[in-house]
């Protein structure tokens, strides 16, 4: 095979490899997981005598369901889409974003990126080690709590997140 030859080859084989990744196929959550999603964080947040709004993202941030409970405060609402937009974005759940930043000077910046709220209660949705999504919660007595009942709702879909 003449040298021109080979070299036509090695170029065909590696634009063929390059333009295979320049499009990628990426998980994202159904509506009705979303809406499964919000439906049992609020239920796990009312057992516990706390009226919450639970507001599901997707991977990229945006609304796909919010559940809020009855006598939930009308602040509730967007705190839970800030964390759920926060947790989504950093790929992290806001209580760990929030404490790390008040133990690092640089971390606290943060809170200046537009729709950023760092207190408890955004957390990932993830399928295996990839986040599709998250979930924000506010209206609880504490971050702590917020994020408590995130974690109760998603391990009831954790079937449905393989």
């Amino acid at each position: 095979m003449r040298t021109s030859h080979l070299l036509a080859l090695i170029l065909s084989t590696v634009a063929t490899a390059a333009s295979a990744q320049a499009v990628r196929t990426e998980r994202n959550m159904s509506l009705e997981l979303a809406n499964q999603i919000a439906t049992a964080t609020v239920a796990a947040c009312s057992a516990n005598g706390y009226a919450v709004t639970a507001t599901v993202v997707d991977r990229a941030g945006s609304v796909r369901a919010v559940q809020r409970a009855d006598n939930a405060g009308p602040h509730t609402l967007a705190a839970s889409q800030e964390k759920a937009f926060t947790s989504a974005s950093a790929k992290n759940t806001t209580l760990a974003m929030m404490e790390g930043a008040q133990k690092n000077p640089t971390a606290a910046n943060l809170v200046y990126i537009p729709g950023f709220l760092l207190v408890g209660g955004g957390v990932p949705v993830k399928v295996g080690n990839e986040v599709i999504g998250a979930v924000g919660v506010g209206g609880a007595p504490g971050g702590h709590l917020d994020e408590q009942c995130a974690m109760t709702a998603l391990d009831k879909v954790k079937d449905s997140l393989k």
